[in-house]
């Protein structure tokens, strides 16, 4: 006999495939990239479409245009300028975060500073189709503004969703969850995120033992997680983490799928082939604004 009144049993989050990011060196500007998210499986990574980890110095990424999709750079190391047509510049050092909302029309530029070899992770993150023509928007997370909660062993920096009791000041067009989990030797943390979102976590640092089943993953690794397709975004999934170096850190991201068939092609991520044409038209003709200088 069932029990009406039992609660749904929380998901223990699994690593359904697991690889390590393979480097590739590049001319000058662009020093060295390796794709944690490779392009070709989005549809596995959905609503998430590529992660890029860049290294590089000014000049690589200069005024360039985007459309229909949003972007989360987290900076590793050196020091990342953001320029964008809209007047906006700042610069970013390890342990920021900058998100952009593309939309209509992004415009901008993307530098190392002075004679730093900046190093990012870049990802892209889709736009519904009903989004694809929003308001550019851009949002800098400073490492400080981000709140940390400490536990026995380690300490979860929060940059965007609601975890560990606390809610990170990322607000995407798109809710997602975004942490990183520092762990010394031995420690162990359960994260918990909505079971229904997509998620995947790339070690930035040390060696770690992810999900229900421990999968090993050290530096360089990428883990896609298990999550309930059709669950419910109010109940929580959890995935247990724990280190096996006396210094590991892990970035864990999640988000709702968007269930959308998209083209992305050079930089643009659109619903059809006619709209990636009719973007790179409209660049062309000016729609963009001024160049990002």
């Amino acid at each position: 006999m069932s029990n009406e009144n039992s609660s749904p049993r929380t998901l223990k989050r699994q690593v359904k495939d697991h690889w390590y990011v393979s480097y590739e060196e590049a001319g000058f500007p662009f020093i060295q990239k390796g794709w944690v998210l490779p392009v070709e499986r989005w549809k596995d990574f959905d609503p998430f479409i590529l992660m890029a980890e860049d290294w590089f110095k000014r000049g690589a990424f200069s005024d360039h245009p985007h459309r229909g999709f949003q972007t989360i750079t987290y900076v590793i190391d050196g020091r990342l300028e953001h320029i964008d047509n809209g007047g906006g510049r700042d610069i970013l050092e390890p342990g920021d975060m900058q998100y952009m909302n593309a939309g209509w029309s992004a415009r901008h530029a993307e530098e190392g500073v002075e004679d730093d070899v900046a190093h990012t992770l870049q990802l892209w993150l889709n736009l519904p189709r009903q989004l694809k023509d929003s308001k550019t928007s851009y949002q800098n997370v400073y490492s400080e503004d981000a709140p940390v909660v400490s536990f026995d062993g380690g300490s979860i920096k929060v940059f965007s969703g609601d975890i560990a009791g606390v809610t990170g000041p990322l607000q995407s067009a798109v809710p997602i969850t975004m942490s990183e989990i520092a762990l010394t030797e031995g420690a162990t943390y359960t994260l918990e995120i909505p079971e229904s979102h997509n998620a995947f976590c790339y070690v930035l640092s040390g060696d770690i033992d992810v999900g229900e089943h421990p999968v090993n993953l050290k530096k360089h690794g990428v883990g896609t997680l298990t999550f309930e397709e059709e669950g419910d975004k109010t109940n929580t999934s959890e995935l247990v983490i724990t280190s096996n170096h006396r210094r590991s850190k892990v970035l864990v991201y999640s988000g709702t799928p968007i269930r959308e068939e998209i083209v992305p092609h050079g930089p643009f991520v659109m619903n059809s082939m006619e709209e990636i044409k009719q973007a790179f038209l409209d660049f062309r003709n000016g729609k963009f604004g001024p160049p990002a200088i």
